[in-house]
């Protein structure tokens, strides 16, 4: 791996948040308990935060060193199982992507939606995520630094419990949204950034963990291994983060409805 992306690991996160107005009628709670009045007052949202940062140190941890390890091990196209919030669509992870600038672009926005999506809280379906998308030796390093990372925990911090199931009449949140791409090396090995918002808490009632969104860089380097685009390592920045606008919060129930009803994409691009 470079200098350069040593540095980028470095800088692995992406925990900005965006300001959100109470919604009319909650005497200023969101989802009937968890109190917004600024970023420094929540403390529910700081021990989130927190946690995700030590997720996040962990996989950029295990992403530093040489990749150039034999990549030529069969991957696992097992994508994840389908719940109602589950995304949508008939491509999943390790689907095969084109030989080509478009590919490597389609293949990290979509290795965004897949690492930032539910799955990942599931050990079994994080396993088939990791394996279908990163190189075999990346994949390797990986998987016990997720695992640790992914502890019980750290789910709980979340609010979910061991298995990364939220509380009985709550519904949990956590998807990539990619909003553009761009290539900044191209050739057997790329590197492509993804500009994404985040979605991430739990929708109820009694949720101390609001659904919030946050903006970040996700930044793939990728190899063409085995006719297709493969992670080798990545990394993560905060922003660029547009200024919110005036729309105020929903309550837990029309949040709980929209993320019922609106599956996210399994296929980005």
């Amino acid at each position: 791996m470079s200098v350069d992306d040593r540095q980028d690991d470095d800088v692995y996160g992406g925990t900005g948040q965006t300001r959100t107005r109470l919604p009319e009628g909650s005497g200023g709670d969101v989802y009937g308990g968890a109190r917004r009045a600024g970023r420094s007052s929540s403390r529910s949202l700081i021990t989130v935060v927190g946690v995700v940062v030590l997720l996040i140190a962990a996989i950029a941890f295990a992403n530093r060193g040489d990749d150039s390890a034999s990549d030529g091990a069969a991957r696992s196209d097992a994508g994840p199982k389908s719940s109602p919030t589950s995304p949508t669509g008939t491509k999943a992870v390790g689907s095969g992507f084109a030989h080509d600038e478009q590919g490597v672009q389609s293949a990290a926005a979509n290795y965004a939606v897949q690492l930032g999506g539910d799955g990942m809280f599931s050990a079994d379906r994080r396993h088939a995520i990791v394996d279908g998308i990163y190189t075999p030796a990346a994949a390797a390093k990986l998987t016990g630094p997720m695992d640790k990372a992914y502890s019980t925990d750290f789910l709980s911090k979340l609010g979910l419990d061991a298995n990364g199931n939220p509380p009985q009449g709550s519904t949990f949140v956590s998807r990539t949204i990619p909003v553009g791409t761009k290539t900044l090396q191209y050739g057997d090995t790329a590197r492509v950034s993804v500009w994404y918002m985040g979605l991430l808490g739990i929708s109820g009632a009694n949720s101390t963990n609001p659904v919030t969104t946050s903006w970040g860089t996700w930044t793939f380097n990728l190899r063409w291994t085995g006719n297709d685009w493969k992670i080798t390592s990545d990394s993560q920045k905060n922003g660029p983060t547009p200024v919110p606008g005036d729309e105020r919060a929903s309550n837990s129930e029309d949040i709980s409805k929209a993320i019922e009803e609106y599956g996210g994409f399994s296929y980005a691009r």
